[in-house]
């Protein structure tokens, strides 16, 4: 941040623009609340515990160090859960007080939360509220933001509850955009409520919210199609690596290129017969569009380092290679609804030529995977999967110095491809079976050189986060009567870098569309002033439906791989509940437009829509 700079734009800008906006506190509604059963130790077996989290090794490290017992005592086991969405990565205390009490009792001890309970004891999300202005030049060029946000951080910090408004959130301010100056002064409050912390997107929907709302503000004031001021601000991909004024470095993205993608896929060029049709019948149709960017593949262990974390980000991955050939991985991520076991067994599968119905995937379990991070931060696929790619090399390194020796021929002479090992420009191979075979059958090796046996770990720490990004864009229509937004069409053009299952990257930008379009219509966690939560249940907190969407379009762009690691990925899984509540609002304000509406706080419940149409000041037509 440089306030010289962003005061000396702000003072010659020709046009300012301004914004109060308040980013709604949410409350996750995973499908498993919260668990945790510990069974105590018993002759060689250690103190054991299964909790429905998303971070089984941290989970060892801080439960052993609250009990007073080496991490090597205690074995932590995440099975599958229900769902996380960030709000079961955080040590909870129930996780303490079981493992004390079965060590206290020589018995096991078992926790469930009711719905009732999570209500009032899961961390939970958003709470900002925001004043930010934007300086531009007479043609719409973006000169300087500024930026000023109150973080209500509840009673008490949690895991990343204050790195999410400062470090996490400040970061992204700069979003797609080439904006020369930038300020953000970002304030952590203590209120009577509960601790917020990371959920889906954790700071990188605020940011996108607030950048957004800017560009369409802006738009308005200088009577600019808002598609136009988009890609006049927008980097170009010919400036990668892009350094922001606010700190991060972008290594790879094609900004205009998904912008345009979107807006073809939408019609957006035919939108104005559509809003006129829309008329017709009485009902109030808006055009909705949002650009964004993330800090994907969380996260450099010296960025966690530099925030005060006591653990690296790292992520570890060991394979291990049976005599006919099978696959068995096992890594320190955790699957909670991802689909691990395919997308891992599909990296694999393409890496060494092996059928995914002989790849098992293992995870959650501390003494099946000695020491990992988890999964949070859309991290899965761009530090978990590069940790298997590298552990895949190491096996394929082990087996050409066997197929060598097999084959006699030097190692360097080997080529593997397709699941063989051959000798370079003859046709003499063995398979990848065979290989594995001869491993551990090894009476032709030399074992003074080769070890029998064939497997291997690798760790994979990110040298920089993923930048993913994308264009989404959405039409709505509104029932003036009643305030009735009805979310008509929705499409999402992503760059998630390089994609290993499309049916899971879809499902993943479906449900946080979903999750967004939450936020945007439906959900507020409130409280009096006393600090008593007065939306405790799915009675009095509305979550989405499926009736409450439309057919989502999405696509995703390869074009543009992240250039530092081996696979090219970026994270996908925030995506859509990052652009999805800008996206849906800045449709909502298109459609009520006319009336002289030019805010509305999410989220936009038909109540609020209706009151704020009611008390409006339509513009006279020209």
């Amino acid at each position: 941040e440089d306030p010289t700079a962003v005061r000396g734009a702000f003072a010659s800008a020709a046009h300012i623009v301004s914004i109060e906006l308040f980013n709604n506190r949410l409350i996750g509604g995973a499908i498993e609340p919260r668990a945790a059963l510990a069974i105590p130790a018993t002759g060689n077996a250690k103190l054991t515990l299964l909790s429905s989290t998303q971070i089984p090794h941290h989970i060892r490290r801080m439960v052993a160090e609250q009990l007073g017992l080496p991490e090597s005592a205690m074995r932590v086991i995440a099975p599958d859960v229900g769902g996380g969405f960030g709000y079961k990565g955080k040590l909870y205390p129930e996780e303490s007080i079981v493992a004390f009490a079965a060590r206290r009792l020589q018995r096991p001890v078992r926790w469930v939360a009711t719905r009732a309970e999570s209500f009032i004891s899961d961390n939970q999300g958003r709470d900002h509220a925001t004043k930010a202005e934007l300086a531009l030049d007479a043609d719409g060029h973006f000169l300087a933001l500024r930026v000023n946000t109150l973080a209500n951080l509840g009673a008490y910090v949690s895991t990343f509850g204050a790195a999410i408004p400062s470090a996490i959130y400040s970061a992204l301010l700069a979003g797609v955009y080439r904006t020369p100056a930038i300020s953000v002064e970002s304030i952590g409050v203590f209120t009577n409520t509960i601790p917020t912390d990371a959920y889906r997107g954790a700071g990188r929907p605020e940011a996108c919210y607030v950048l957004e709302r800017l560009a369409d503000r802006a738009a308005d004031k200088l009577g600019l199609d808002r598609a136009a001021i988009r890609r006049r601000n927008l980097i170009p991909a010919s400036a990668m690596p892009y350094k922001t004024p606010i700190g991060p470095t972008y290594d790879s993205g094609d900004f205009p290129r998904l912008l345009a993608r979107v807006l073809a896929l939408s019609d957006y060029s035919k939108f104005e017969a559509r809003r006129t049709a829309a008329k017709k019948t009485g009902r109030l149709r808006g055009f909705g569009m949002a650009c964004y960017v993330e800090s994907s593949g969380v996260a450099p262990t010296r960025f966690a380092g530099a925030l005060g974390a006591r653990a690296g980000f790292y992520e570890s991955a060991s394979l291990r290679v049976e005599p006919d050939g099978a696959v068995r991985a096992a890594l320190g991520t955790h699957n909670h609804g991802q689909g691990h076991a395919t997308s891992f067994a599909q990296i694999l599968a393409t890496r060494l030529g092996v059928p995914v119905e002989k790849i098992t995937v293992t995870e959650g379990d501390t003494d099946l995977v000695p020491y990992g991070t988890g999964t949070f931060g859309s991290r899965s696929i761009a530090v978990g999967g590069c940790a298997l790619d590298r552990a895949a090399g190491k096996i394929i390194a082990k087996g050409k110095l066997i197929a060598g020796h097999l084959l006699e021929a030097a190692p360097d002479d080997i080529a593997f491809a397709e699941g063989a090992f051959t000798i370079a420009g003859t046709d003499r191979r063995l398979s990848f079976s065979e290989v594995a075979r001869a491993a551990y059958i090894p009476h032709n090796l030399p074992l003074d050189k080769i070890e029998p046996g064939l497997q291997d770990t690798a760790v994979y720490d990110p040298p920089n986060f993923a930048f993913s990004n994308g264009a989404h864009a959405c039409e709505v229509e509104i029932d003036p009567d009643t305030g009735q937004i009805a979310l008509i069409a929705y499409w999402a053009v992503d760059d998630i870098g390089t994609v290993i299952n499309p049916m899971i990257v879809d499902g993943q930008v479906h449900g946080g569309v979903a999750q967004g379009a939450g936020q945007a219509l439906l959900e507020r966690c409130a409280y009096d002033p006393a600090g008593q939560l007065l939306s405790g249940s799915f009675m009095d907190y509305t979550l989405p439906r499926a009736d409450d969407l439309p057919f989502l379009v999405t696509e995703c762009d390869e074009t543009q791989p992240c250039t530092h690691n081996p696979l090219g990925a970026k994270g996908c899984g925030e995506a859509g509940a990052i652009a999805a509540p800008a996206a849906i609002v800045s449709a909502a304000l298109d459609a009520l437009h006319d009336l002289g509406i030019r805010d509305l706080d999410m989220p936009l419940t038909p109540e609020r829509v209706w009151r704020r149409i009611r008390d409006a000041d339509p513009i006279s037509p020209a």
